[in-house]
């Protein structure tokens, strides 16, 4: 027997993964409520949106989000939000073995024929990302695309899938 070829992997999980981007009348297993976004001081919103090779946003992205410090896990689908960004409610996490607080993000979408693996880190963690060992070994003049945006409404983080600004991602 040969291998098959691969397939995407986006958008026709549409139906199991993100039913609310494509009008399925039911709800996803998974969403993106980490926390209750009423949950006090300790919630955070992190929101940004995905851009291909172009500098366009991608309406049909998958986003999924890890939190190994809190074992907590998010679903979103760009699609769901009008200005095509992925929004997620929950803490922000502790240090997990001796690594800076991050969370791990996988990128699904249209063309890819496997997903992409990154992380986020938050800005104020300045000695903790300078000890970091994932952070660490990527190029200096890169690790700025890992790094969040704090804002008035929460952290921003933006995912470029090619071009001058791309996001470094990692082979898992």
């Amino acid at each position: 027997m040969r291998q098959t070829p691969s397939q995407t992997v986006g958008p026709y999980f549409a139906y199991g993964l993100t039913p609310e981007q494509y009008l399925y009348d039911f709800k996803s297993l998974v969403g993106n409520r980490l926390v209750d976004p009423l949950a006090g001081p300790e919630a955070v919103l992190i929101y940004g949106r995905v851009f291909d090779g172009q500098g366009q946003p991608v309406s049909d992205a998958l986003i999924e989000l890890w939190d190994a410090a809190n074992r907590r896990f998010g679903r979103f689908g760009t699609g769901t939000d009008p200005d095509c960004r992925f929004l997620f409610h929950t803490v922000k996490p502790g240090s997990v073995d001796g690594q800076a607080p991050h969370l791990s993000v996988i990128v699904f979408m249209r063309g890819q024929l496997i997903h992409s693996y990154t992380r986020l880190y938050f800005p104020e963690e300045t000695d903790a990302n300078a000890a970091d060992p994932v952070l660490n070994a990527v190029p200096e003049h890169r690790r700025q695309t890992l790094i969040a945006r704090r804002t008035p409404a929460g952290y921003e983080f933006d995912i470029y899938m090619q071009g001058e600004r791309e996001t470094v991602f990692f082979e898992i």
